[in-house]
């Protein structure tokens, strides 16, 4: 199933769904946790889950003379394997995350040859973050530096054609994508208007849908769509959520993923004695959250489970 198929109609029938993203195993770690975190959610029938995908960084080994090493290692592989994995075992549409970041251009491709063989169609187009250690993002050497970029090569391969031009003798069955998008701005965007751009060119190159970096403040959220819909960007833009789960992401969140806490929130979390108490604060304002935009006709949410698995699942089961 194409998930942006599913995303139009249930805009159009009112049908309320979420979803979810998910982190592969660290290396080493075998899919035990991860496995027991999809069967809470599971229950609650999501549209698709999402996985991502994490880039090599470099960590330094020291060597027997003292000395110190760099090396460079990915914490988190397999996000293909473990995509086709859940896909097989819960029979739930699943979206890998294929990034710019750390890849090259022929990594890519491979990629995409992969997910054709295991059957998987709906992926997430992203540039990703940069490397811990870089002060701005640097594109692998025979990679790219944006998502316009990857799009291309995607729809490249859907038409039937290999990077470098070559025909594919028997094209598979196309990749449906969608792309992320911020109503806060991106970091790096010089204003919401440049960034919204970039969203719309992303658009006419083929992404389906968009899904939202996490918000606490829906006012910014509706005021971002109302501005897209009249510079003539038309797909679902899915909200993404992540409840509030403990007094340090008071000052956290907003550095880490650069979205405001509305004031609102923040006295509220001041308040708060421990993380206990922020914890059910935030699963109280993430259900607010939910019901406010189903009110106003959003009815596919997405949320964000890192460190938040039992706060999503208090939210979908206030919900039902």
């Amino acid at each position: 199933m194409q998930v942006a198929d599913k995303l139009q109609t249930d805009n159009k029938n009112c049908e309320k769904h979420f979803s979810f993203e998910v982190l592969p195993p660290l290396k080493g770690n075998g899919t035990e946790a991860l496995f027991r975190t999809l069967d809470i959610l599971c229950e609650y029938n999501p549209l698709h889950i999402n996985i991502t995908t994490h880039h090599s960084e470099y960590v330094y080994r020291e060597l027997e003379d003292g000395n110190f090493e760099r090396q460079r290692i990915r914490q988190r592989p397999g996000t293909i394997a473990i995509s086709a994995a859940i896909q097989q075992r819960y029979k739930i549409p699943v979206i890998p995350h294929i990034i710019c970041s750390g890849a090259t251009a022929e990594d890519i491709e491979y990629e995409l040859i992969d997910l054709q063989f295991l059957g998987i169609e709906n992926v997430l187009l992203l540039r990703g973050d940069k490397a811990k250690d870089d002060k701005t993002f640097v594109p692998t050497r025979g990679g790219y530096r944006h998502t316009t970029q990857l799009i291309e090569q995607v729809v490249k391969f859907n038409n039937g054609f290999f990077r470098d031009g070559t025909p594919i003798k028997n094209p598979g069955r196309k990749f449906s994508f969608g792309v992320a998008c911020y109503p806060e701005k991106h970091e790096e965007a010089p204003n919401l208007e440049r960034d919204m751009v970039y969203l719309k060119k992303k658009q006419d190159l083929g992404a389906r849908y968009a899904v939202t970096q996490l918000f606490y403040d829906n006012e910014k959220f509706y005021k971002f769509v109302e501005k897209a819909r009249a510079m003539g960007i038309t797909i679902p833009i899915v909200p993404g959520l992540k409840p509030f789960a403990k007094l340090s992401q008071l000052t956290m969140v907003p550095k880490t993923f650069h979205c405001d806490i509305p004031e609102e929130l923040a006295r509220e979390v001041v308040k708060c004695k421990t993380d206990d108490d922020a914890r059910q604060l935030g699963v109280e304002w993430a259900l607010q959250q939910c019901q406010d935009l189903y009110a106003h006709g959003f009815n596919n949410v997405h949320f964000y489970t890192v460190s938040a698995v039992e706060s999503v699942k208090e939210v979908m089961t206030k919900l039902r």
